[in-house]
């Protein structure tokens, strides 16, 4: 049993020697080297969310457009709206050799409109100046006077709450002119000047704006008219509704004409904007009113109705039409060389008509 076991660990010790390993022992390197890879992007990324990390991001600036306009600051918002208007029509007609005949003439008109409205909540505060003044020059003939405006309007309104469209209302309205009127070729004796006439409308009542437009109807059961006919020469001829100087048979003037009428009546108001078609805007403004005291029901008349026909921002056409109507102006007065009035005339209707292409700019 010995002796087999002694052969056995003989026969390990031999095949141990014999035997060799595959895999030759190599010393280890201590030196260790590492590789980066660096890889450029393949696709350049377009929409970049807020939570994304990029460890490579693209800048590029190929989008980048440059500052046009100064850059505005931030401002309170105000509750002021504010309107500047200059607007210049021009008409000219000229002839040379002209088989048909003809005078060479031009035409201008200028208007200025400035306005200020403020609205806020319980209160809206409507104000507006409108200037115009017009001017013909033709071929052998002196200027000739074609329009002639002053009108300022103020009206402040107030309302219970801000749903209601219906404000509790005082109005003031004074109109007026520039220059001398004549009624051409007379040029020697004028029939109207600055504050002859001048009207002046003081009243309260109520006012109907609905909100988002540009709207405005205006009624006044008790509204003060004022006359005024600064003129001594027209108001001793009794213009415009004042009293006229006394005279005496020899044409010695007595008593001077009055320089002021009152009067005590009902005044109606409308205004009215609004884009029609496109780039054709409405402008509408109506007045009536009727006095108390002398002749209640006899309706004095001023309407005026203008299109505005936009080409671009600075050139438009205009087509515009205004009627008045007023009991206390006098047409075709026939006078005596005496000085005898023989006709003190009737009223009629005032028509005028505008059509001209020209420039508007707002600043």
């Amino acid at each position: 049993m010995h002796r087999i076991l002694f052969y056995i660990f003989l026969f390990c010790s031999v095949l141990k020697l014999v035997a060799q390993d595959s895999i030759p022992e190599v010393a280890v390197d201590t030196t260790r080297i590492d590789t980066i890879v660096i890889r450029s992007t393949q696709e350049k990324i377009k929409f970049i969310p807020r939570s994304v990390e990029l460890s490579n991001p693209v800048i590029t600036f190929k989008k980048t457009k440059p500052l046009t306009k100064p850059f505005k600051r931030f401002r309170v918002p105000s509750f002021w709206e504010k309107i500047n208007e200059f607007g210049m029509n021009i008409s000219e007609v000229a002839f040379v050799n002209w088989n048909a005949g003809g005078n060479n003439a031009i035409t201008g008109l200028g208007n200025l409109r400035f306005a200020r409205n403020y609205k806020f909540r319980y209160v809206q505060w409507d104000n507006e100046l409108a200037l115009r003044y017009g001017l013909n020059a033709q071929e052998e003939r002196k200027l000739r006077k074609t329009d002639d405006a002053i009108r300022l309007s103020s009206t402040f309104g107030y309302r219970r709450d801000t749903i209601s469209n219906w404000y509790y209302s005082v109005k003031a309205n004074f109109n007026t002119q520039f220059a001398n009127g004549f009624k051409y070729p007379d040029r020697t004796t004028p029939i109207s000047r600055f504050m002859a006439p001048g009207y002046l409308f003081l009243g309260a009542g109520t006012s109907y704006i609905p909100e988002g437009q540009k709207f405005n109807l205006y009624i006044s059961p008790l509204t003060q008219k004022a006359t005024f006919v600064l003129d001594e020469d027209l108001a001793n001829r009794g213009a415009f509704g004042v009293k006229k100087a006394v005279v005496a048979a020899d044409g010695t003037i007595l008593e001077e004409g009055e320089n002021i009428f009152m009067e005590l009546g009902f005044l109606v108001t409308n205004t009215w904007e609004k884009e029609v078609w496109k780039n054709v805007f409405m402008r509408h403004r109506m007045s009536l009113y009727t006095d108390y005291l002398r002749s209640f029901g006899n309706v004095d008349l001023d309407w005026e109705l203008n299109f505005d026909l936009v080409v671009n921002k600075y050139i438009n056409a205009s087509i515009g039409t205004h009627v008045i109507f007023d009991d206390d102006i006098k047409f075709d007065r026939q006078v005596a060389t005496d000085g005898t009035v023989i006709d003190p005339g009737t009223p009629r209707i005032q028509f005028k008509q505008v059509l001209g292409v020209g420039v508007k700019y707002s600043f």
